[in-house]
């Protein structure tokens, strides 16, 4: 398979995306007009009021993006009316039947027409509530699967999950497929339908409760990270994503359908410019906090692996499975990550952001320069939780008191940093499978994905998804920090 192949699978194509406002999906939909003129149409599902709603967002958080500068480039002056013939932003959502698609004419064309469907969409929160994770990430799934069955030219559904999905185990973890009703941690009960009517009957008490909508919102969270631990997953974004997985394989029949495991997806190596990115990744998230000096500590193992992949080559990996997989299923996943072929550690992030913002230091709100300190590491959590107890909890625990004391003068200065210290203490929480994570995600069944890309080397690279041709620290001290600066700081 050449790239050329893979190019002429898109031809012609009527391909419908979901999650299309989203960090992956951009990157796709540029790749694709960028690289494939030739596509018939690109059906963009994007939630909002109506259609005019649709088109609104899509100008605004799509095409109006600096992602697509190198395609409005190469078009000129008919980039805009070819954007308008090719792609076609429509309201809906996956929650609903039939996508919630209300215009009817639209949604028999999208039957008579679309051969690939594309499931980006997802809540990528942690700690979602529970109700809205399962909406979007499990049921939602099986919504997009539906769709797909109505539609007699179709060949493929490509759903993007998360490697995550597979656990958080110290070992090698496969590239296997999740069984129905198989808990991670062998916990029996695992049912689909049993977590619905949890979320029914939850939702019932707590309405019957009269608590506020705020109320309601913290509790239902608890409730997804509840009984995500109780079957061996680490948050309500990942089980649900299993979840969601679970429901393909029981209800796709002969649907042809492959899925696609990503790791942190990080800003662009390559296409269609290195470093765009849009929205704060997991390791991002500490990096701004580092670069505004307010890091005082952090839990995590400077050895560390740390497994990310960039999304232009996420987005190529699709594209080759596509190519691959038309009108036949994967009877396995694909892990798209680096932590097997090509480690990386949290020290080689830790070094870059501090050299990087050494010579490009942030301007606090005062004009000055904001220059990086060492920052104590915690090497388990432990003697994080030790110190943040002797550091934090004890002398509030004695603002309390002289809260009490004093007639309650110190009442908003405790309130104040007692919700700073459990907010940093939830964060802690929700992350601390992650920060000590000693696994790594076979990728063999992706190996051989790649291997079957044949070509020229100047050709090849429009198509690379291997993170063996990426030097790690050229890639974050002269692309991914700089993009990250730019486009989220």
């Amino acid at each position: 398979m050449d790239v050329q192949y893979v190019l002429e699978t898109l031809k012609q194509k009527s391909i419908l995306i979901t999650g299309s406002t989203g960090f992956l999906a951009k990157i796709f939909v540029e790749k694709v007009l960028r690289v494939q003129p030739d596509v018939k149409q690109l059906y963009l599902l994007v939630r909002a009021e109506d259609n005019v709603g649709a088109v609104h967002r899509f100008q605004k958080e799509v095409i109006g993006k600096d992602l697509f500068r190198v395609l409005r480039e190469k078009q000129g002056k008919s980039f805009d009316s070819f954007v308008s013939e090719k792609v076609t932003p429509f309201a809906g959502n996956i929650c609903y039947e039939n996508l919630g698609v209300n215009d009817s004419g639209l949604r028999e064309q999208m039957w008579r027409e679309v051969q690939i469907v594309i499931n980006v969409a997802a809540t990528t929160a942690f700690d979602e509530r529970y109700d809205v994770a399962l909406g979007i990430n499990t049921t939602g799934i099986k919504r997009v699967l539906e769709f797909a069955k109505k539609c007699p030219k179709f060949e493929m559904l490509l759903q993007v999950s998360t490697a995550y999905v597979s656990g958080v185990k110290p070992e090698i973890i496969p590239e296997k497929t999740l069984q129905l009703g198989e808990a991670l941690n062998g916990h029996p009960g695992l049912d689909i339908e049993t977590e619905l009517k949890v979320v029914e009957e939850r939702l019932k008490e707590l309405r019957a409760e009269g608590v506020t909508g705020k109320e309601e919102r913290i509790l239902m969270k608890h409730l997804g990270m509840k009984r995500s631990r109780m079957f061996g997953w680490p948050n309500t974004y990942v089980f649900t994503k299993a979840l969601g997985e679970m429901i393909l394989g029981q209800f796709r029949e002969k649907v042809p359908v492959t899925i696609l495991r990503p790791s942190i997806i990080t800003s662009t190596y390559r296409e269609p410019f290195p470093g765009w990115i849009e929205g704060t990744r997991t390791i991002d998230a500490v990096m701004a906090v580092y670069a505004s000096g307010k890091l005082s500590c952090f839990p995590v193992d400077r050895n560390l692996t740390v497994d990310v992949i960039p999304g232009d080559m996420v987005v190529n990996s699709m594209l080759v499975s596509m190519a691959a997989h038309l009108n036949r299923t994967a009877d396995f996943p694909y892990h798209i990550g680096s932590s097997v072929r090509h480690p990386m550690q949290y020290s080689l992030i830790e070094r870059c952001s501090n050299r990087y913002f050494t010579d490009h230091p942030q301007i606090g709100s005062d004009g000055k320069p904001i220059f990086p300190r060492e920052v104590p590491l915690f090497t388990d959590m432990e003697s994080f939780r030790r110190f943040m107890t002797i550091r934090y909890k004890l002398p509030l625990q004695g603002l309390d008191l002289l809260n009490t004391i004093c007639c309650q003068y110190f009442d908003r200065l405790y309130t104040r940093l007692s919700r700073q210290y459990n907010y940093v203490m939830r964060l802690v929480d929700i992350y601390e499978p992650y920060v000590f994570f000693k696994g790594r995600f076979d990728d063999w069944n992706t190996e051989r994905l790649r291997l079957m890309v044949k070509a020229g080397s100047a050709e090849k690279e429009m198509l690379s998804f291997d993170p063996k041709e990426i030097d790690w620290e050229s890639y974050f001290m002269n692309v991914h920090i700089p993009g990250v600066v730019r486009y989220v700081f």
